[in-house]
């Protein structure tokens, strides 16, 4: 007996609390993984909280860290702890554990969340010059210059997804005990929806998906590895590691993880002889596969940082929202499925998720790739490849780098902002006359002209070097009886990708869901089996035509070049085919058939030619409106 007290004196302040090298402080302490706590880590615990006297009836029970998180006041009754007051002590105790405490925590008014808690650990992260540069980068880049509204910036969307991440992963903790989700996995999430959008450029997606590719092709780069890059600055810059081992991270494994969930893998493993790879993951082991879906989610799309930003922009921009995250909080559980843990959502929310990404697409086509914000940043990227040799901007160890270069240096893309659009725009330098020429006309609305929008038939790979020669196609596809003469460099070919998120798959494939009567169980719902009326396919292309040229006369001409173009490549006959060219259209048989379609004469069931259905005095909107609908303003 005397031994076993002697041990459990010498553990108290050893392995369970301690490191090799220092004390850990209290905080520390709590967010030790307790599952593998044994029944003498449990009873030490409860004498550092105070509640040694109860420690014995633990002992008796064989209560290790696994069982804390089932302890329940009536379970704490029958083992014997009678006062109310000492068991709302120990719940209390063990609750620090696995949730983190409102004390200390910092009130943001958001105007999309509301007033929302942020941990202090977080705010330190928020304070530093890395974070504060997303105050500078507006979040839909140069579709602000189409919606006056749109002038929020990349800083309050990773608040709020850091928001929301701490939402979905603290109410499975609640539903859920038996995941064992620690504080620490919880502070990680909340970080990484934090952080993840650390390594956007100027005009945010304009930067790594217009202007890098262009300057820079023989590079992959996308934002989310200069996310990854610059959380790394930022943790080595503001020394913020014994801050983060303060609030009970374990370093490296917690950074990992967090890089993890912004990235996926940082070194993914190579399959194995039977095909199957290992667990790819450093930071968490398998038995916690549900917490790399919460904040970007590659296997079906459904994650936090889509949530905020369709409340954050539909709000921006004047667009009606039909998904609610709140509902899918309240439905959302883990299920295990084939030994990987999934998070699940209820059968009957399989609509809500259709609704989900059909909101996505109505997004993309009403702003995200509405042809003026489109043309705008094209035109902006134009300016910016011009100026690209002649800014510098200084980097770590006094070296400059240009604006392309400045991905190579952590330092120097800290200084990289939009606030270049100026600094190009004011410049009296004779080296920055062309580009200063072209954002003058964007400030001034002369922006090229969109002379056409069509289709391929088929999907079709285009690179920068093709559009290139698509460009020049269309300027050698003058018709007859025009007599402007115009060149390649007149025109501008766009091609844009529009999906449900996975290309040409149905993201809802992807997604499992549970049944009230067995919540358990993960199940799959076909498209066959929610309504006939969902999209048929979820991918298509729209290829779009610039010209440069703005007087009547070659705008005109051009739009005649474009149809010219669309009847030699064999793609969609464009909209307003028939009123610009109508000389033209009957040339491809095909088009001159889609002519000669007439209506049935059948009369059309009242209400069925509206998006919205009148319930009493609400307007509801319909469940799956054509996914081809145009809802470009």
């Amino acid at each position: 007996m005397e031994n076993r007290k002697r041990a459990r004196e010498d553990l108290s302040c050893t392995n369970a609390f301690t490191t090799p090298k220092k004390q850990i402080t209290e905080e520390t302490q709590r967010d030790r993984d307790f599952k593998h706590w044994g029944v003498e880590e449990t009873c030490s615990y409860l004498r550092q909280e105070g509640l040694g006297v109860w420690e014995s009836k633990f002992e008796e029970e064989r209560i290790t860290g696994v069982g804390l998180r089932y302890i329940t006041d009536e379970r704490l009754e029958k083992m014997g702890v009678g006062p109310l007051g000492e068991r709302l002590k120990i719940l209390h105790s063990l609750e620090k554990l696995w949730q983190i405490s409102a004390e200390h925590m910092k009130v943001f008014n958001d105007p999309i969340h509301g007033h929302i808690e942020i941990h202090p650990l977080l705010v330190r992260i928020i304070d530093t010059p890395q974070f504060q540069r997303l105050r500078h980068i507006k979040q839909l880049g140069g579709t602000y210059l189409v919606f006056p509204g749109a002038s929020h910036n990349r800083f309050e969307h990773c608040i709020g997804v850091g928001y929301l991440a701490g939402q979905l992963v603290q109410t499975l903790n609640k539903k859920q005990p038996e995941l064992l989700i620690t504080r620490q996995d919880i502070l990680c999430v909340q970080i990484a929806g934090l952080c993840h959008d650390l390594g956007h450029g100027p005009f945010s997606h304009m930067y790594d998906g217009m202007f890098i590719p262009k300057v820079r092709p023989d590079v992959v780069w996308k934002h989310e590895k200069a996310s990854v890059q610059m959380f790394d600055h930022m943790v080595k810059e503001n020394k913020l590691e014994p801050v983060m081992e303060k609030y009970g991270l374990i370093l490296p494994d917690d950074l990992d993880f967090i890089k993890e969930q912004i990235a996926g893998p940082l070194h993914p493993p190579v399959s194995t002889s039977k095909g199957q790879a290992p667990w790819p993951y450093k930071g968490r082991p398998k038995e916690k596969s549900f917490l790399y879906e919460i904040v970007a989610n590659k296997r079906n799309g459904i994650d936090v940082d889509k949530w905020d930003y369709f409340a954050r922009d539909c709000y921006h921009l004047g667009i009606h929202n039909n998904f609610d995250h709140r509902r899918f909080l309240k439905f959302a559980r883990v299920c295990d499925v084939d030994g990987k843990k999934y998070i699940c959502t209820r059968d009957k929310e399989v609509g809500n998720l259709y609704d989900m990404f059909h909101t996505r697409n109505c997004l993309h086509r009403r702003a995200y790739q509405h042809k003026v914000g489109n043309i705008i940043e094209t035109m902006i990227t134009e300016a910016f490849v011009k100026a690209d040799p002649h800014i510098q901007i200084q980097g770590s160890g006094g070296k400059m780098f240009t604006l392309s270069s400045a991905i190579d240096d952590m330092e120097a893309y800290t200084k990289l902002t939009d606030h270049v659009f100026e600094q190009i725009l004011y410049s009296p330098s004779l080296e920055l006359k062309e580009a200063r020429d072209i954002l003058q006309n964007i400030i001034c609305r002369r922006l090229y002209k969109c002379v056409g929008q069509t289709q391929p038939e088929t999907y079709v790979e285009v690179s920068q070097e093709e559009l290139l020669v698509w460009a020049s196609d269309v300027a050698n596809s003058k018709p007859d009886g025009t007599d402007v003469i115009l060149i390649p460099d007149d025109f501008i070919v766009s091609v844009i990708y529009m999906d449900y998120g996975m290309k040409e798959k149905n993201p809802i494939n992807k997604v499992h869901f549970y049944c009230k009567n067995n919540p358990t169980k993960a199940i799959k719902i076909r498209k066959n089996q929610v309504s006939k009326l969902l999209p048929e396919k979820f991918a298509e292309q729209l290829i779009r035509v610039y010209c440069k040229r703005t007087d009547e006369k070659s705008i005109e001409a051009a739009k005649k070049y474009f149809v010219n173009w669309c009847i030699r490549k064999n793609f969609s006959k464009p909209q307003d085919g028939d009123v610009i060219a109508p000389e033209l259209t009957p040339l491809k048989p095909s088009w001159a058939a889609s002519n000669d379609e007439e209506d049935d004469g059948s009369e059309r069931p009242r209400g069925t030619d509206r998006s919205t259905t009148r319930i009493g005095n609400n307007v509801k909107t319909n469940l799956f409106p054509s996914h081809t609908e145009n809802h470009t303003p």
